[in-house]
């Protein structure tokens, strides 16, 4: 089975995004609405919280029975999905190569990637993209994306358990950067910072003039407030949860609030630490690294105070995604859903954007 990872074309007939993250799964449907989209199905489910563990799976009985919750509670019929990885076991990589056509790339990609990728590739599945970047003559650009088989595996396995099938592999943090060009348009030669901060991996892609130019995923995210406010308050993980994202009915009872924002200070200031350096790294060494803009999404890019620490740190406008800005939302959405779910839902918006035929 050849697993496509890369975002491609947006035109075209569309499949299910169906984003399997640690805390929660989220399945959206859309639909083409002239030259746009149309949002005409979106259905999520939590899992517990230990049922996925820095990207290893150890409740697959959970994680079948919400991907199958998220599908069916949204009267999604399409047996086609499309899923995205992250994390240490994904690398992508730009490297120049010698010119050659597609034919002779595919024929010597194995041996190319040897140099750049950590991995045996003979445990690996390796994609590319030629980039129209290369500046030396007989050379090109080329987007390599190598993946873990056991990785692939394990989600195209729960898939199919569930009772559908992953027709596509993405990049989390590429499907990220597929909803924000839908919704805002390529920034033409500007540098844009997406981060995409989940609950236990933050997805980093830097994008100069619509191409990734530099990936990066950070091992720590949102689920740092929970467990925090859990030692604070000495109060069970969902109810931390349910805090962290304001819940006004549970921070009105039995909350210290000054404890609370305390300790949400203290995460945020280790999150926007580790990012920041990521992104220093990167200006620091590109030619042209000079980031105009931080765009942060996931379920945690809303948590108060995250983008202005931010900007304070990077020195840059930093904005949250709103992966709904330019698709028109049908009869069939709950409203107070999109609410909830607000920028946590870009890689599954991304995800819906792939087309069935791509390769």
């Amino acid at each position: 089975m050849k697993i496509p990872f890369l975002s491609g074309l947006k035109s075209g007939a569309t499949m299910v995004g169906l984003d399997i993250g640690s805390s929660r799964v989220k399945a959206v449907e859309l639909k083409k609405n002239g030259d746009g989209y149309q949002l005409s199905k979106l259905g999520h489910a939590t899992l517990p919280s230990e049922a996925i563990v820095q990207g290893a799976f150890l409740n697959t009985t959970a994680i079948v029975d919400s991907i199958r919750q998220a599908l069916e509670s949204a009267g999604i019929r399409s047996r086609d999905v499309a899923t995205a990885i992250s994390g240490h076991s994904v690398i992508v990589k730009k490297v120049t190569v010698q010119a050659m056509s597609r034919e002779q790339l595919e024929e010597s990609i194995q041996w190319e990637a040897e140099q750049y990728i950590p991995f045996d590739v003979n445990e690996v599945n390796l994609d590319f993209q030629i980039l129209d970047t290369a500046e030396g003559e007989g050379q090109m650009d080329v987007l390599l994306v190598a993946a873990k088989k056991d990785l692939l595996d394990d989600y195209v396995q729960v898939i199919a358990e569930a009772g559908y099938t992953a027709q596509v592999v993405d990049i989390a943090g590429f499907a990220v950067e597929n909803a924000y060009e839908v919704n805002r348009g390529e920034d033409d030669g500007e540098v844009i910072a997406l981060a995409n901060v989940g609950s236990q991996v933050t997805n980093i892609n830097v994008v100069s003039g619509g191409i990734p130019v530099f990936t990066r995923d950070v091992a720590l995210g949102g689920a740092l407030y929970t467990e925090e406010i859990q030692k604070t308050l000495s109060i069970a993980f969902e109810e931390a949860e349910r805090i962290k994202i304001g819940d006004a009915d549970v921070a009105s009872k039995d909350v210290v609030p000054k404890e609370v924002e305390e300790s949400m200070r203290q995460v945020t200031s280790q999150i926007v630490g580790e990012i920041a350096r990521s992104l220093e790294f990167y200006s620091a060494t590109a030619e042209d690294g000079n980031i105009s803009k931080i765009v942060l999404a996931g379920g945690s890019a809303h948590v108060s105070g995250l983008a202005a620490a931010f900007e304070e740190r990077m020195d840059v406008p930093v904005e949250v995604i709103d992966p709904l800005s330019n698709v028109q939302v049908g009869p069939g959405v709950d409203p107070k859903e999109i609410e909830d779910l607000g920028p946590s839902l870009a890689v599954g918006m991304g995800l819906a954007m792939r087309r069935l035929d791509e390769q």
